[in-house]
């Protein structure tokens, strides 16, 4: 009899030890993913109107602008947390191939008309505009001081932007790579109206198509995106050299085709993409 209950006892172990996840686990999900998981909030769906949100800034917590990509109306919208547009500003500007915004420290917006598919553009701009006046614009407009053809070879088209920040009296440029898809470009213009030649002043292997960029408020962090990622740089020694510090990759691949970033503090991300959403993410 004491063997027969020694066995069952030991049967009886063995089966919840084996078992344990099921009985004793609240989630099957390994700690780490977790955490990464419950940083991203879908805060809201895109209404309508912007079916392709391709930039995106903060004008102050839960008050965010928004635009749409190429072929879409010049128009700007600003959404509330809920994703909802309260007010649409008109502008009387070409939107050739919107693709991202930036915002300085008097509340001017910067329109970045950057979008170049194909390498071959000459008129590229970046518009600045105060949300008080929208109907004066300034423009900013540029060619890359080391574009020589128009269209270059296809393994040498890395003149696209998608992504753009601004810092200091600089807007910083930072290319798609549609060539190999390795190297992401930085350049800087001022932001003063005129014609200029974009800066080179570094790059960055990045195995990666870059559709966004931004600047903490404390200027300590500079984050790139792309589909499905973050590339977060930390520790650089100045902003002209961002691409230089610590780097971190950041898997975002629940939110489908991410477009834009935008910090809503120093440790808060807004993000959209052209899948229609509206997210959160805490660093």
């Amino acid at each position: 009899m004491i063997k027969v209950l020694t066995v069952f006892v030991v049967a009886i172990a063995a089966m919840l030890y084996f078992l344990r996840p099921h009985f004793f686990a609240t989630d099957a999900v390994p700690a780490s993913e977790n955490s990464r998981t419950s940083s991203l909030q879908r805060i809201a769906s895109l209404p309508s109107e912007i079916s392709e949100s391709s930039g995106v800034v903060v004008l102050k917590p839960n008050s965010y602008l928004t635009h749409n990509d190429a072929g879409n109306k010049p128009h700007l919208y600003r959404l509330n947390n809920k994703a909802q547009v309260e007010q649409t500003y008109k502008l009387n500007l070409p939107n050739v191939d919107w693709e991202d915004l930036a915002k300085d420290k008097e509340g001017n917006i910067y329109i970045a008309d950057t979008g170049n598919n194909d390498n071959k553009r000459k008129e590229l701009a970046v518009y600045k505009v105060n949300l008080n006046n929208p109907e004066q614009v300034q423009a900013i407009r540029y060619t890359y001081e080391d574009q020589k053809k128009y269209p270059p070879a296809k393994k040498e088209r890395n003149f696209d932007c998608e992504a753009i920040f601004w810092h200091g009296g600089n807007i910083y440029l930072v290319s798609k790579d549609r060539g190999q898809g390795a190297t992401a470009k930085v350049y800087r213009l001022p932001d003063k109206p005129g014609n200029y030649k974009a800066k080179l002043i570094g790059s960055h292997k990045l195995k990666a198509e870059v559709t966004g960029a931004a600047i903490s408020p404390n200027t300590q962090t500079v984050l790139l995106i792309s589909e499905g990622q973050l590339h977060l740089f930390t520790d650089y020694t100045s902003v002209d050299a961002f691409y230089e510090g610590k780097y971190q990759n950041i898997s975002l691949k629940e939110a489908g085709q991410t477009e834009a970033v935008a910090f809503e503090d120093d440790q808060t991300l807004i993000i959209t993409s052209e899948g229609g959403n509206l997210y959160r993410y805490t660093l």
